[in-house]
């Protein structure tokens, strides 16, 4: 059991005087209970957060102290956060829920209690927000006012329509949990290519001799029909690249659910087909998602896929990631038939000169080079920066992808490009 950080009142003190709490006195739980009610709020924020955490996140203060803010922010979010793209949220809602600090110094052993005042709300993001609502009581407890629901319009047709059209970056904590389940249900039939394999059909160019004298001698060497042989329908190779930086931070996990939902198997001729896809995240580098892109639930794939990328939330090298491709995964494009896509909003901080080679590589070993960029959310955007501006012009077309109505437009846009 953790020491308290106040020392118990002495001997000699009168009787009164004991009575009387200490401020920094952890026994009385204030230490206990507003780490905990922190822990809740990192909680309604989307921060992974348990019970062992918040215990080792006691520890942690009791062993730095808490005379200084920036010691108590470092020793909290080391045991709090474990994913590069809660850091942000942490710091903002650590900001809102610790607005004090000179009291800090004052109360020594006692974690800060919720202030009464909030933040700017256009300051903070919407889940950060979200968590520093206080939480409602359950229906029926005794502190929820009873309520008469005559109409529940909890997914009313106007939130539908409202989650449908909102940005993935301005959703709250709640709102991005739904849209990321939403998302998983969008499909994305891709165009098909004829293939070298062929089956029994009514057309092609050669005659299927092996079924046309089976069927022959059934009529008594009669020739009925010729049977013939027609090139299987396949769909396109896809290779999906998914920039992880900051800039993208809410968007990269959305896009992952899409893609691994979507282009889990196609029907083609009235057939369930396994589509041929490579998936590769970059940020400062470029990492291999294939082995959790294998895996068959969605939720399963983004854990594995948090765990092997290392560069989340960090710089964008477009042409570094390109040229790690070419020299190590150049046989993942099959001839000229493979389909690139690369969601990023073109804000590339490497030499433009080697992006620019790079891209004209990639562009002579597949059939179609696709940019999907959230930043057209923004009317009249333009690809100004010198990144973006390489992109642009290597690119074949590029689509909006920031919320759930042009995802939905996606796959009518590809086709329509495809067959230009």
């Amino acid at each position: 059991m953790a020491e308290p950080l106040a020392a118990p009142p002495r001997a000699h003190q009168t009787p009164s005087a004991q009575r009387v709490p200490q401020l920094g006195d952890a026994r009385r739980g204030k230490l206990a209970g507003n780490l905990a009610a922190f822990g809740r709020a990192l909680r309604r924020a989307g921060v992974p957060v348990d019970a062992a955490r918040i215990a080792l996140a006691q520890q942690a203060l009791q062993t730095v102290g808490v005379a200084r803010r920036d010691d108590m922010a470092a020793a909290l979010e080391a045991v709090l956060v474990s994913r590069a793209q809660d850091r942000v949220v942490f710091r903002e809602l650590f900001d809102a829920f610790f607005r004090d600090p000179e009291l800090a110094s004052k109360l020594l052993a006692q974690m800060l209690p919720r202030a009464e005042g909030r933040a700017q709300p256009a300051r903070q993001r919407p889940r950060v927000r979200e968590a520093l609502q206080p939480p409602k009581p359950p229906a029926g407890s005794a502190g929820a006012p009873e309520q008469q629901i005559d109409l529940d319009a909890a997914m009313s047709a106007s939130r539908q329509q409202r989650l449908k059209d909102a940005d993935f970056n301005q959703l709250s904590a709640s709102e991005y949990q739904l849209v990321e389940r939403l998302v998983r249900d969008i499909a994305l039939p891709l165009p098909s290519v004829a293939s070298r394999r062929t089956r029994v059909g009514s057309r092609g160019a050669r005659i299927h001799w092996a079924r046309t004298l089976r069927q022959a001698a059934r009529h008594g060497g009669d020739l009925v029909a010729l049977q013939r042989q027609e090139r299987r329908q396949q769909p396109l190779p896809l290779l999906v690249l998914v920039d992880v930086s900051g800039s993208m931070e809410r968007y990269a996990r959305l896009l992952l659910a899409f893609i691994h939902a979507a282009t889990a198997r196609v029907r083609l001729d009235g057939q369930a087909q396994r589509l041929r896809r490579e998936v590769f995240a970059f940020g400062t580098g470029l990492t291999d998602l294939g082995p959790a892109f294998r895996e068959s639930d969605t939720d399963a794939m983004l854990r594995r896929a948090g765990q092997a990328i290392h560069d989340f939330a960090g710089g964008t090298r477009l042409g570094d990631s390109l040229a790690s491709l070419r020299q190590q995964h150049a046989r993942r494009l099959v001839g000229r038939r493979t389909l690139v896509l690369i969601i990023t909003d073109g804000l590339d901080t490497g030499a433009p000169e080697e992006l620019a080679r790079e891209l004209d590589w990639l562009k002579h070993h597949c059939r179609r080079l696709l940019w999907l960029n959230p930043l057209l959310r923004f009317d009249g955007y333009q690809p100004s920066a010198r990144g973006a501006a390489v992109l642009h012009r290597a690119a074949d077309a590029m689509l909006a992808v920031h919320n759930i109505t042009r995802l939905q437009q996606l796959a009518g846009a590809i086709a329509s490009l495809m067959k230009q």
